[in-house]
This record gives C-alpha cells, sequence and structure tokens, in this order.
C-alpha cells in the first residue's frame, strides 16, 4: 500500500490512509486483482486468449485451460495430475478453496457421465419461480402466444418488478435457447412496461414451470467435428418500427455452441437485405469461435458452414454483380463475402422447413415450436443421480 499523490503526511512518511470503504469495492480493484493473477499464470507457463481475456491456456506437458470470472476459476484438461500440480501451485501465490469437480458454477448446474456432459439452470428456475410467487402457476406449452406487442396497454404501477424478472430471464438464455427471442422481445420494453408485456413475462414464467429440467445436453462423440452455423432473419417482423430480427444458431458436431436472437439496428429494404445482415453477423460469430479454437490448439477437420434459406442472400455473399442493389448497405456487413472468397468458410441452402433458426427471428405455434426446440441439443435431464467422471475443477480465491 501507499498513500496517493499529495496526500503524503511529511511528519509520518511510512502511514497510509485508512479507507472508509472497502478496497474491493474500488473501480481500480478488478483490475489489480487481473494484474496480479494473470502475472501469476504467466509466470506459470500460461499464455491469455487473444480471443477471450478471461481464458488462460497452458499447452505443454500437456493442455491445461484456466478460465477466470473475477475470484472464481475453472481450471481443466485431460490429465488430472497436471490440473492437480496447477491448483498446488495457485494454492502457493493465492488464499484459495478448491471445490473439487464441477458441478454449479455461477448459477449453472452440471451433470456429467461416461456418454456426456448436461448443462442445466433448474435451481435457478425454481428460484426465480418462487420469487415471482408463480411456483403454483399453470404450465403452458410455448413462451410466446399469438399476440403481437406493441406500446399500447395501461402502464405499470411499478415497473421495477417487470425490469427485475426480464434481468433474470436474460442471464437464463445461457443454457436456454428457446428462450431467446422470448426475452429479447420483452426486453424491448423495459424502459416504459405495460400491461400486455408483463402478462407475455408471466407467460415465459408459465412455460419455464413446464420445462424446469431442462438444458443443453453435450454428447461424446468420436466423429469429426464440423461447425456447422445456421441464419435467418424476420424481415420486418416489428410492427411498429419495421426492423428485422435476425438469429443463428452454431453448432460443433451434435452440440450447439452458441445461438442469438436480436433485432437488427436499422430497417431492410429487402428480405435479401434482412438475410444478408444475419449472414454477417453469424460469419464474425464463427470468427471468433474459429480463434478461439485456434487459441487451444484445437483444428477442425474442414471449413466452417453456414446454412441460409434465402438463395439471393447466398448469391450476395459470394458474388458482387448485385452492387446496384447494395449501394446503401454498410461496408462491414460484406465481411462475409471476403471470408467466402478467401475460402474460410462457406455459404449452402437449406429449406425454410429446415431452417432451425426460425426459433430465434417469431413467434411459432406450438408444433413448430417444439420442433424446432427438439432440434437445439435442448432435453429434459437424463440423469437421476450427479456423476463425476471427467476431471473438470472449480478453485474459490
Amino acid at each position: 500500500m501507499a498513500q496517493p499523490p499529495g496526500f503524503i503526511d511529511q511528519d509520518h512518511p511510512t502511514h497510509i490512509c485508512h479507507l472508509k470503504k472497502s478496497l474491493y469495492g474500488l473501480k481500480q480493484a478488478p483490475r489489480a486483482w487481473y494484474e496480479k493473477l494473470q502475472s501469476a499464470l504467466f509466470s506459470m507457463g500460461f499464455q491469455a486468449s487473444h480471443s477471450d481475456h478471461s481464458l488462460f491456456v497452458l499447452h505443454k506437458p500437456t493442455l491445461v485451460l484456466v478460465l477466470v470470472y473475477v475470484d472464481d476459476i475453472i481450471v481443466t484438461g485431460p490429465s488430472s495430475s497436471v490440473c492437480n500440480t496447477i491448483i498446488s501451485q495457485l494454492s502457493s501465490k493465492f488464499p484459495i478453496k478448491d471445490l473439487g469437480d464441477l458441478h454449479y458454477f455461477l448459477g449453472l448446474e452440471v451433470q456429467k457421465s461416461t456418454s456426456g456432459a448436461f448443462i442445466h439452470q433448474s435451481k435457478y428456475i425454481l428460484d426465480l419461480l418462487k420469487r415471482t410467487k408463480m411456483d403454483g402457476a399453470k404450465p403452458c406449452a410455448t413462451p410466446l402466444s399469438s399476440v403481437k406487442l406493441d406500446h399500447t396497454g395501461s402502464l405499470l404501477s411499478n415497473p421495477e418488478d417487470y425490469r427485475s424478472i426480464v434481468g433474470a430471464l436474460q442471464y437464463l438464455t445461457w443454457t436456454r435457447p428457446d428462450l431467446s427471442f422470448a426475452v429479447n422481445l420483452v426486453c424491448q420494453f423495459m424502459h416504459s412496461p405495460r400491461e400486455p408485456h408483463f402478462q407475455a413475462v408471466k407467460r415465459i414464467l408459465r412455460y419455464l414451470k413446464g420445462t424446469l429440467g431442462f438444458g443443453l445436453w453435450f454428447p461424446k462423440t468420436t466423429s469429426p467435428l464440423l461447425l456447422n452455423a445456421y441464419s435467418d432473419a424476420d424481415w420486418a417482423g416489428c410492427s411498429w418500427d419495421r426492423r428485422s430480427t435476425g438469429g443463428f444458431c452454431i453448432f460443433l458436431g451434435p452440440c450447439l455452441v452458441s445461438w442469438s436472437a436480436k433485432k437488427q439496428h436499422t430497417v431492410s429494404r429487402s428480405s435479401t437485405e434482412a438475410e444478408y445482415r444475419s449472414l454477417a453477423h453469424t460469419a464474425t460469430e464463427i470468427t471468433w469461435i474459429c480463434q478461439l479454437f485456434s487459441d487451444i490448439g484445437f483444428k477442425l477437420s474442414s471449413l466452417p458452414q453456414i446454412w441460409c434459406d434465402n438463395v439471393s442472400a447466398i448469391a450476395l455473399a459470394s458474388n458482387p454483380v448485385f452492387h446496384a442493389r447494395t449501394k446503401h448497405v454498410e461496408i462491414d456487413y460484406h465481411y462475409i463475402r471476403e471470408l467466402v472468397l478467401a475460402k474460410l468458410l462457406t455459404v449452402k441452402f437449406v429449406c425454410s422447413a429446415d431452417q432451425l433458426v426460425d426459433i430465434h427471428t417469431k413467434s411459432l405455434p406450438r408444433p413448430r415450436f417444439l420442433h424446432l426446440r427438439s432440434k437445439l441439443s435442448l432435453q429434459p435431464s437424463p440423469f437421476s443421480l450427479r456423476g463425476c467422471e471427467e476431471q473438470v475443477t472449480i478453485v474459490k480465491h
């Protein structure tokens, strides 16, 4: 500790200030902690990932990954002995608590077996239902009804409750891709929520009541891991500002690893433009995933593929002949064309009936919603008891 410049007492130069506020709560505390931990990991031979600053990678003698969230740390790798050595080295530098194999981390529950891993947030959902007094509500089959939300209806007398519940629902999209579009929709009314918006939130909670144990299943597989993405957009789907909603789903082999449902920033003049913008966002996410794979030394066996149901957008991604029709499109959306021409990814056609991203761009009828949900690696828990097979360790500082 040292006194800040200008506050040094000449009569007591070795004294320090008595802080009335905890040092942990100061603005510079997270940065100071990160720099301290980073220096310690660098001294142990780790390298920081260029794609994710919270990920540190050790390649020799064997692969070890350290993922940091403030003072919660996950240590994992194929060798349990090397992981234990890393934990011992960390314990010599910091007062840490080894919590053993990963079961619960930041609200995420992990169940493992010899056939794969299941990640869910059942406890978080149950706590949310109890907090909102919806634990006794009648379940429903879909998170959204056919009623379109707009800015009509009576204003809520206590909008803080609405904002609190919607904020909690946002955290659920970590393991529930089936909620992405519904949560994105109700988030658009945070400033002045109205009664129909709150009814939509209640319907999401009722849907959660009926799918309490659902989560993402990551099966073990020996087949080559291919990176496949589905991209789609609902052109002018918003009834009051006519902006489109774009989305994507990215699969690594049979596992869903990334997804998004987001309203586009500007109005698209055609369905081709809306789809093309969504393709560009999907390509950006794929590029980031490929960079992350490169940091950990993982190589894909073939080029990533993006599946789109718009033929014109696919042609535009690889052929600049439609320049006259796309003068108004921002230059950064042509990023995907550069990737295609450089043969870093391919764009292929998929029929609308097989387009998985419909679940992220619009409200769907029950049969269509349930069909697409079954394609997203989303299922009820396959375990009755928690397994503990792989070496994944969580460390608490």
